[in-house]
């Protein structure tokens, strides 16, 4: 019997604009086009937001520190952010979804859910559907956008990285379990370096290696996310696009390549984190007043500090500041650290009242 006989087949897309911030700034400067171009930090310091595909050939990518990127790439251009530029065209893009269904449920500023299974256009095919809106926001907007078409949320958002940029992927019942069977788990929507790393350990490095592990197994040793990798490994993804939902908070973490003993060392990887999770707030225009910090040992033993305060966070510094003093507070560090993350909790919107409230993205440097 199949796997996914079981469950309501829906159809979903996952539409993620290409390179989104380098496009918008490629699109409005004609100079930087055909160029290698990084959005965000400076040769100095910082981290790139974003970068154009002639970057990405040398290797940089979004949440790299600026200078690894100029190392990679000498001729890199770094131009400022402008938040609200994109958060402006993100808007004309979530016109043209509306246009289809009701059923959006964005995930950042360049890219969204849509369940389709019943649409406003009356259209049987999905894939029909997601052609007609990356031209529609080609036409609108001038940028490219990818598309992956399936029957739930993982899936699509897996078909979405297979024909990229500016081209779409579809991924059916019949062939969905397959698709996964064979896919380094490493590659998963969802499974992070460090979690990869510990599937690896224990001899899952495929989709049919982790379906092969029982749901008891996975739950011990991934706790409440077991029963969720014991589905996607069968092509099942239960979850329904939910267009109100409610983000409780944003936070960015860093596996490290060695592991960290020194405080000094540990206060530095904070300023990474901290901005890639202000960014977020400030092209949303939000804040908030509870900052975590999350320190995860060499035997993934982990520990949590947190700070609220009575008034909303106002950026980066504020955000480093009350971080680093957490931090302090479980110094001399009982192992050496592997992974570092900050939090902000207690989210307002614009600084003044409540936000739409989501679930915590899994921002990996």
């Amino acid at each position: 019997m199949n796997d996914t006989t079981a469950i309501p087949m829906r159809k979903i897309i996952h539409v993620d604009m290409d390179a989104f911030y380098a496009s918008v700034e490629q699109r409005d400067n004609p100079e930087l086009r055909g160029k290698p171009l990084a959005v965000g930090g400076s040769a100095a310091r910082g981290v790139v937001a974003a970068a154009s595909y002639e970057a990405r050939k040398f290797g940089v990518h979004s949440a790299m520190p600026s200078i690894t990127a100029k190392r990679k790439c000498p001729d890199l251009i770094f131009v400022p952010p402008r938040f609200d530029v994109y958060k402006a065209v993100s808007q004309q893009i979530r016109e043209i979804f509306a246009e289809y269904t009701p059923l959006i449920e964005p995930l950042s500023l360049d890219e969204a859910y849509l369940d389709v299974t019943e649409n406003l256009m009356g259209m049987e095919i999905a894939t029909e559907i997601a052609l007609q809106i990356r031209a529609k926001i080609k036409q609108a907007t001038g940028l490219n956008a990818s598309a992956g078409i399936s029957y739930n949320k993982f899936l699509a958002k897996m078909a979405s990285d297979l024909n990229k940029p500016n081209g779409q992927a579809v991924i059916t019942p019949k062939n969905g379990p397959a698709f996964v069977a064979g896919l380094p788990v490493k590659k998963f929507h969802g499974v992070g370096p460090a979690t990869a790393e510990r599937m690896h350990r224990l001899g899952i490095k495929t989709g049919s290696d982790l379906k092969a592990k029982p749901l008891e197994f996975l739950s011990q040793h991934f706790g409440k996310s077991g029963p969720y990798f014991h589905s996607i490994a069968r092509g099942i993804d239960e979850r329904k696009v939910r267009p109100d939902r409610i983000r409780k908070s944003v936070g960015a973490e860093d596996t490290f390549t060695d592991d960290i003993t020194d405080l000094d060392l540990a206060i530095a990887e904070l300023g990474p984190l901290a901005d890639k999770v202000w960014r977020y707030c400030d092209a949303q225009g939000i804040s908030g007043k509870t900052v975590t910090v999350k320190i995860k040992y060499s035997d993934f033993t982990q520990a949590t500090r947190s700070r609220t305060s009575t008034l909303a966070i106002t950026g980066v510094p504020e955000i480093i500041e009350t971080a680093s003093v957490l931090l302090a507070t479980v110094y001399p560090f009982r192992r050496s650290v592997r992974l570092l993350g900050v939090t902000l909790s207690s989210l307002t919107n614009d600084q003044s009242g409540d936000c739409e409230e989501q679930r915590q993205l899994d921002l990996n440097l």
